[in-house]
């Protein structure tokens, strides 16, 4: 069965202007043009098309996005690659989520949340390196302690990182307001266990 240019964008909710973009740049050819000049897409057309929608899901720009799919990959392949990516989206953007919700919680509570805590989720290094600027002004200023210049940042390590923090911080809290002495022995193996993680995570506090 072949579909016209109004049929597939009422198919997809690709608009017809679109459509014809991809076709003109070569991203989406249709499978033929008829004796009218009619473009006209077959089902393989509207697989692509799909797969197309995904990775602009993904924010890619056209150029690779053409780039990916004209290489020799079938399309339980590309599927398989798109549904990987989609996840780590899904769960970068749950993970922004916490940290908003949490933010959201400490401002109506009175509280500020500290240093990496405000961060988690944030995947990218440029955007750790600024977020993290202010923190280490602030300790160079104020304690005279020289933060290292650019380091590679392992982005994984440092959301993971701010996360354990944020909830070791958020479990703390929790266990205080609920009457929980400092000393109590709950309080103890919570930081005990935030403390093991650090170590092990080789945190700054822990490093030279």
């Amino acid at each position: 069965m072949l579909y016209t240019v109004k049929e597939v964008s009422d198919l997809s909710g690709v608009t017809i202007k679109t459509l014809h973009h991809y076709h003109k740049i070569g991203l989406l050819k249709p499978r033929e043009i008829s004796e009218a000049g009619y473009r006209l897409y077959g089902d393989r057309e509207l697989e692509r098309l799909q797969e197309i929608l995904f990775y602009r899901e993904l924010e890619l720009p056209l150029a690779q996005i053409q780039t990916l799919l004209d290489e020799k990959r079938n399309r339980e392949e590309i599927l398989s690659e798109q549904r990987e990516l989609l996840r780590s989206r899904h769960r970068r953007l749950e993970t922004i989520l916490q940290t908003l919700e949490r933010s959201l919680e400490s401002s109506a509570a009175g509280e500020v949340l500290a240093g990496r805590e405000l961060f988690v989720g944030f995947a990218d290094e440029a955007e750790w390196r600024e977020a993290l600027k202010k923190q280490e002004e602030h300790l160079r200023h104020t304690y005279g302690v020289e933060v290292p210049g650019a380091e590679p940042i392992n982005v994984s390590e440092m959301n993971e990182q701010a996360r354990e923090s944020m909830e070791f911080t958020g479990k703390l809290a929790e266990a205080l307001r609920s009457g929980i002495s400092h000393g109590d022995e709950e309080v103890r193996q919570l930081i005990e266990r935030h403390l093991n993680f650090m170590e092990k995570t080789q945190s700054p506090c822990f490093s030279g």
